[in-house]
């Protein structure tokens, strides 16, 4: 068994929690910004002493309402500035937030709701309360349900105005290193979704760890736009990031204007999944086609990757050098000022990364460091630094982590981020925690200088009818990067060979047809077109080049609609729900082997 645990090298309080900071920010620093959030006239600054002062009237609204130390309350909202605030605010009244995702259904909600056995909930919308509304029949601790668009922040801060300074203080003081801060639910995807309690030692350790690993990146002088939903735990570890390190923190509900925003708040540093780094590369390669630049922009992506790799094989040579130069002013500097012209560089999770692409954004001087990490984790396990970027890899263990490689290659997490256990579930908190140590489920392996590498998930594996072992992530990660492709599914399970299900990219669609002189058409019509079932084809190809010929794709098909979170196909993280698309799509599955 392989193992390697890093040691820390900075002090931890284990009465610390992460009220404490936000107190100690406020007192120390009170008119250092610690959050931009947007107005109509761009972005307004909120000092330490500001958010202080905000959630200690926000703090005094929940207790004017009847929670009591120890009480869960939920929070179900898009990511704003709110959410924070209320995030903090149910600390400092003794509190243990639980996230709920907006785009839970009523069902989903329900389990979440009724496990953590919440006194309120705080939802975002009037669809949000609708839906609360449906299920609070069923909900027999659920007292108060309070909406942001309709005041809710204001009107706590009324209810609460008779309130001293002095209890809401009592009641933060409360909570320790070891105090549980939030239940994170799991996805859900093999079971009923289980609630992660994460301690404030949980966040704040890991907070420290990344302020000395990442230094030259997380510090007082950063900043961070905010888009991954806060119901995850990458998001709440960005936020404990921030308030901790003293980095600016910004929120935006949606990708959807993603560089506009990038433009407008300039962050320095970015944290999100792969899908958002494949949308901004095919964006680019959609926008330079359209415009006639497509050919430059192929050759520019290209000496990107090669000047990538040179910097690992003792550095770029004369012509290398003089190419990158001219491509730099022609294409690599017009993606900088795309993201606002200060970002130095971006951290990816959540599934791997196509290697190519992390060449690419690293060769045009905006790299991003691949990390892993679970909700059981608090986030980031292991991550490449801007000093050591081993691509390929999830990088070493962060200080006060460790990992280990079971006999079945399995990875086994510790430290200072592992879970306390899964609320009101001792049996599977026995199954998953032993002397310390989270067996994670993923598979991977460790390389002789301690680098992390995620090859899939153990309960994923297909067996195929010749007895042949197949990762599925290791081919959909490869094919999900092409511009065409929103998601797929690999198949093969006791079959004499493996397929796959593809779906397209309904956003990308118009503009691959426009850019090649081919008529507008829907997803159902594009789907047995031959050219687009041909540049598919390229796509497959690709992918099998990272596998043995016996784990290649040998066929393929095209589904008419697309896996999303509201069809029930993707958990909120955007992971495949594997059973129930096998179970939806089992005719789909059959006429591949047929």
């Amino acid at each position: 068994m392989r193992e390697i645990i890093v040691p820390r090298s900075f002090p931890l309080d284990a009465e610390e929690s992460l009220c404490d900071i936000v107190v100690a920010n406020a007192e120390n620093r009170p008119h250092h910004v610690s959050f931009r959030r947007p107005v109509p006239a761009g972005w307004q600054d909120v000092t330490a002493a500001e958010f202080l002062g905000e959630v200690v009237a926000t703090a005094k609204g929940l207790v004017s309402l009847g929670v009591q130390p120890g009480d869960r309350v939920a929070l179900m909202a898009r990511t704003r500035y709110e959410w924070t605030l209320l995030d903090v605010a149910v600390w400092f009244a003794g509190g243990i937030s639980v996230p709920v995702y907006e785009t839970s259904s009523a069902e989903q909600a329900r389990w979440i709701l009724a496990d953590s056995q919440a006194v309120a909930i705080v939802v975002e919308t009037a669809a949000h309360r609708e839906t609360i509304g449906q299920i609070r029949g069923e909900l027999s601790a659920l007292r108060e349900v309070l909406t942001i668009d309709d005041g809710a922040v204001a009107t706590l801060a009324e209810l609460g105005a008779e309130i001293g300074d002095e209890e809401i203080h009592e009641r933060r003081a409360i909570a320790q290193g070891d105090s549980v801060a939030t239940l994170i639910y799991t996805s859900g995807t093999t079971g009923r979704p289980k609630g992660c309690e994460l301690t404030h030692s949980n966040f704040v350790a890991g907070a420290r760890s990344a302020g000395v690993g990442f230094g030259d990146l997380v510090n007082d002088q950063a900043s961070t736009l905010l888009f991954l939903p806060l119901a995850h735990v990458f998001a709440r570890y960005i936020q404990a990031l921030c308030i901790v390190n003293g980095s600016v923190l910004g929120h935006t509900p949606t990708t959807t204007n993603l560089l506009a925003d990038l433009d407008s708040f300039k962050p320095t540093f970015l944290l999100a999944v792969p899908r958002v780094f494949e949308k901004i590369y095919n964006g680019a390669e959609a926008k330079a086609m359209a415009g006639g630049r497509g050919k430059i922009f192929a050759r520019a992506a290209q000496v990107a990757v090669q000047y990538s790799h040179a910097l690992d094989a003792g550095g770029p040579g004369v012509a290398l050098k003089l190419q990158h130069a001219v491509f730099d002013r022609l294409v690599y500097a017009k993606l900088r000022t795309a993201t606002g012209g200060r970002l130095r560089a971006s951290v990816s999770g959540g599934a791997p990364l196509g290697k190519d692409l992390s060449h690419f954004f690293r060769g045009v001087g905006l790299p991003v460091l691949e990390g892993w990490g679970l909700t059981e984790t608090t986030a980031p396990v292991s991550c490449n630094t801007l000093a050591v970027n081993r691509i390929g890899t999830v990088g070493r263990p962060l200080q006060g982590m460790g990992v280990r490689i079971d006999a079945d290659g399995e990875i086994e997490a510790y430290g200072v981020g592992v879970m306390r256990g899964y609320a009101n579930n001792p049996e599977a908190t026995a199954e998953a925690l032993h002397d310390g140590w989270f067996a994670t489920g993923d598979l991977g392996s460790l390389d002789d200088d301690g680098f992390l590498s995620i090859t899939g998930r153990k309960k994923e594996i297909l067996v195929t009818a010749n007895g042949k072992n197949v990762i599925p992530a290791v081919l959909e990660d490869g094919m999900r990067g092409h511009p065409l492709i929103s998601q797929c599914i690999v198949v093969g399970d006791q079959k004499p060979f493996v397929a796959a299900l593809i779906t397209l990219d309904a956003e990308m669609l118009p503009t691959w047809l426009a850019n090649r002189g081919k008529p507008a058409m829907d997803v159902r019509t594009a789907a047995a077109d031959p050219e687009v079932r041909a540049e598919l084809q390229t796509a497959v190809d690709k992918a099998n080049t990272l596998v043995s010929r016996a784990e290649s794709v040998r066929k393929f098909d095209v589904l008419s609609i697309d896996f999303t979170e509201q069809s029930g196909h993707l958990t909120p993280k955007q992971s495949l729900k594997r059973s129930v698309i096998l179970k939806d799509y089992a005719a789909e599955v059959e006429k591949l082997y047929s």
